[in-house]
């Protein structure tokens, strides 16, 4: 007989519409030492996104707090700020930059329930509506997902909606917890929660965005210098005015100025969809560019022509990889890209060291990295042990080979530690971060 679904949570809700109760909203989160969280916002006709709803949970009660008529949301923001309190989302980027947005900080202490699941097996990327299915036996309905949240007054299905989407994170984070702490990956967790919140609040100068502008391929180096001068200024511009960057003007725009490098105002004028009152603006962008030295240009960017053994070698470090993930109950998504295993075989095959990329650094280098490696030393094989397992693979491992080197008084010398990698750096000795490795 097929078990019954648990009940839906049933919490007390409130809609928060005035500052008397956003005072008493936040009055009574404070003493929640956990809290869930989301936002509805509006970002496709502005700079920034602008907040429209923000939701919240705590153990007894559901809030949908509108900051458009309950005042300054100043005191709400300090209770995220708090790193004794565990905020909750779900792909929470988007709310952790509202919250750096809104107040100057992002959540001081993040609980990613959508990583979390990646952690310990599941889907990953997971939707919500998934998560909570696979997880929690409920079903979400998600019909409001293309609604104008500024429109007032919100209707019953906007509302009812915005409950749900807190209504489920906190049983989700004691579920994820509890299967965290089971396999001991509670710190392999908090390091992920902290890089995305990194990540999400970062405004790295060195991650070059204009270069994903379409069409920059084609352009020179003196293209490419006149098309980054550019582009920073309508970035600049587009937050002084708070509209979207491809509004103020089209990427197409950027790289036709970019290729005819325009000297004059006529110049400009000759082209469609040029920003009023700009033209001169944009004019000393292209002067800044063509004052540069040639050796002070971009370089183009290279195109990927990896030698056939590093497509090969990263191909077969995949499927390890996959094998290892499946047996330890993690998204192998989560663990590496393509590109960071293409980095592992270029750094062995070349003699060369690991470049800084996550395999290399927290818990993949002590747990996962030295098994790729132990692959690219020749010290474990990769056999096909049962077609029909739903693990079918088996890491062999071999012996050394006649001739090997010893460390001078007849012993065999100990392999150096991979990079990045502690010298116990396996799932069964890292006790406080990993479960312990099943046999091989």
């Amino acid at each position: 007989m097929p078990r019954r679904p648990p009940k839906r949570p049933a919490l007390p809700e409130q809609l928060v519409t005035h500052p008397a109760q956003l005072a008493a909203c936040v009055e009574h989160l404070s003493r929640a030492p956990l809290i869930g969280f989301d936002t509805e916002f509006v970002g496709e006709d502005a700079y920034r996104p602008e907040l429209c709803l923000v939701q919240v949970s705590c153990a007894d009660a559901l809030y949908v707090i509108d900051p458009f008529s309950c005042g300054s949301l100043a005191a709400f923001w300090e209770l995220l700020h708090d790193p004794t309190r565990v905020t909750v989302v779900h792909a929470g980027r988007e709310d952790v930059r509202l919250c750096l947005f809104e107040s100057g900080k992002p959540p001081a202490n993040v609980f990613d329930v959508q990583i979390a699941a990646g952690l310990v097996g599941m889907t990953y990327p997971i939707g919500y509506a998934g998560l909570v299915h696979d997880l929690l036996r409920q079903r979400m309905q998600k019909g409001e997902t293309l609604t104008d949240w500024r429109k007032r007054p919100l209707t019953p299905a906007q509302v009812r909606y915005a409950y749900d989407d807190v209504r489920y994170l906190l049983p989700a984070h004691k579920k994820l917890t509890d299967r965290l702490t089971k396999r001991k990956r509670m710190e392999w967790a908090r390091e992920e929660f902290a890089a995305a919140v990194k990540k999400a609040v970062s405004s790295d100068t060195n991650v070059e965005r204009w270069r994903k502008v379409k069409g920059i391929g084609a352009l020179d180096r003196r293209g490419l210098a006149v098309a980054r001068e550019v582009y920073g200024w309508r970035d600049r511009f587009a937050e002084r005015i708070n509209r979207p960057a491809r509004f103020v003007m089209r990427d197409d725009l950027l790289i036709e100025i970019a290729r005819r490098a325009p000297t004059r105002g006529e110049d400009l004028q000759a082209l469609r969809g040029i920003p009023r009152n700009q033209e001169e603006a944009i004019l000393e962008a292209v002067r800044r560019a063509k004052a540069l030295p040639p050796n002070e240009c971009p370089e183009p960017e290279t195109r990927d022509s990896e030698p056939p053994n590093v497509v090969l070698l990263a191909n077969l470090l995949s499927v390890v990889l996959n094998d290892f993930c499946g047996r330890h109950k993690i998204a192998s998504n989560l663990v590496a890209s393509g590109a960071d295993l293409k980095a592992v075989v270029r750094s062995r095959a070349f003699d060369e060291p690991l470049a800084d990329i996550p395999l290399s650094r927290g818990w993949r280098a002590r747990a996962v990295l030295p098994e790729l490696l132990a692959l690219l030393t020749g010290e474990t094989a990769i056999r096909v042990a049962d077609a029909k397992a739903a693990d079918p693979l088996e890491l062999v491992e071999l012996e050394p080979e006649e001739g090997a080197a010893d460390d001078g008084d007849g012993n065999e010398a100990e392999p150096p530690p991979a990079p990045g990698a502690d010298s116990d750096a396996t799932l069964s000795a890292d006790t406080s971060a990993a479960a312990p490795p099943e046999p091989r």
